[in-house]
């Protein structure tokens, strides 16, 4: 084989031998990056119309703020109010309820009174009839009928008072008369009851009538 075919066949072979030859991708060249500058920022300018906005939000928010307190101050003015109302209409109640007991207490004790002349009439009838030894059977029937009546009395509250208490009190006896005596000790003493003094609940009822000394 002569030189130049043999270089011929050999080239041959080497041809046949690379048919799928792989394709080498060459190395893509990135972009340059192109540096950013931060740009340089300026305030936003507000127009007027934005500050009378502001302006209005802030003056509505201070009116809203003062309205809150009056009305914190009127709740706390009508409490009090409600507090004494409360309190004036308790003691009207009280006062009420006072009242009306006393109106039944004195009228059941007016009744109690209108009793007492009776009591005295009984007595005097008593004191006639002990002088009369005819009227026995009339004398027993006044005294069962006084008596009757006195215990009614005794059970609502009704007593005599003390007969045997001679000292001179205002608030229980009323002098209708009033006698000069020569013993001193006898002086501002009751010497006579003319009317016997009833207390009602240790109140006085009838004042006492008596005769006191000077």
């Amino acid at each position: 084989m002569s030189h130049k075919n043999k270089h011929k066949y050999y080239g041959n072979k080497m041809n046949q031998g690379n048919t799928n030859p792989q394709e080498v991708e060459e190395p893509k060249q990135e972009a340059p990056v192109e540096e950013v500058t931060p740009e340089e920022v300026t305030p936003e300018e507000v127009s007027p119309e934005e500050e009378k906005t502001e302006a209005d939000v802030k003056d509505a928010c201070q009116d809203a703020e003062k309205k809150i307190e009056e009305l914190q101050q009127q709740v706390e003015k009508e409490k009090k109010e409600y507090l004494f109302l409360m309190a004036e209409f308790d003691n009207f109640r009280k006062r009420t309820l006072k009242e009306k007991s006393e109106i039944i207490k004195n009228a059941g004790e007016n009744v109690l009174k209108g009793l007492l002349p009776i009591m005295d009439d009984f007595e005097r009838g008593i004191k006639a009839a002990e002088n009369s030894p005819e009227a026995d059977s009339v004398k027993e029937g006044v005294k069962l009928i006084y008596n009757k009546l006195q215990k009614y009395l005794n059970q609502n509250g009704v007593k005599e008072m003390d007969p045997n208490d001679d000292t001179f009190d205002t608030e229980k006896h009323e002098a209708i008369s009033v006698v000069p005596v020569p013993d001193e000790s006898k002086k501002g003493k009751i010497l006579d009851t003319v009317e016997k003094g009833y207390t009602i609940n240790d109140k006085v009822l009838r004042h006492a009538k008596v005769v006191v000394g000077q």
